[in-house]
């Protein structure tokens, strides 16, 4: 194979993973929060960080490449608030906001909201309940690929996503979701219409694949 066809395929692999781990960038800034540094900002400094935890994961060294991605989107997008905060002049520019200095209120909020919503989870099924929390990061660990949560609880890939759909169906169900609707601001009845037709789609869609 030549030199530049070899060269050709490593970068197409690069974008492919790129693609496909996209999601953790857009997991780590719905996390933690942006402040003041817009989501652009903070998204664009995640994907370096994601393209340099591509280039240097070893698997080798036995940690999932979810976790070892998730400190290197962390510590590019921590490294690009504080290039914002710098000394302009002697005017000390800071960037307020919860990369640096969270806002009392906003944080008392985004917990109130995290509480509700693990209490919310806390009700499904045991086993629906260790898919969601594994897939949006709501324990300990970082997100995690549905790959590597079927590999742990010995299910196909398609499998884990089939019940994470069912765990998000019952999360988004009128009846079980409207303390958490109120606090974000989605209880409206076009709100609660919407959640109830795309439960009932995932229901009609299960059933012409029986």
């Amino acid at each position: 194979m030549r030199k530049c066809t070899r060269k050709r395929l490593a970068a197409q692999a690069v974008r492919e993973a790129m693609e496909q781990h996209d999601g953790l960038v857009h997991a780590f800034i719905r996390r933690q929060g942006g402040g003041d540094i817009s989501y652009e900002e903070a998204l664009q400094a995640g994907r370096v960080g994601l393209w340099r935890a591509i280039q240097g994961y070893d698997p080798a060294r036995g940690t999932a490449f979810s976790t070892y991605a998730w400190v290197a989107i962390g510590r590019h997008i921590h490294s690009r608030a504080k290039e914002l905060s710098r000394d302009i002049g002697g005017w000390s520019q800071k960037v307020p906001g919860s990369w640096i200095v969270p806002d009392p209120a906003v944080e008392l909020e985004r917990q109130l909201i995290r509480s509700v919503l693990l209490d919310l989870v806390g009700q499904l099924p045991e086993r629906l309940r260790r898919v969601i929390v594994a897939r949006y990061g709501l324990g300990e660990e970082p997100p995690c690929l549905l790959k590597e949560l079927g590999e742990e609880l010995g299910l196909t890939g398609e499998r884990v996503r089939q019940l994470q759909q069912e765990a998000l169906a019952w999360l988004r169900h009128p009846a079980h979701s409207w303390r958490l609707r109120r606090l974000v601001g989605k209880n409206t009845a076009a709100d609660y219409r919407r959640a109830l037709a795309q439960n009932a789609a995932l229901r009609r869609s299960r059933r012409a694949k029986r």
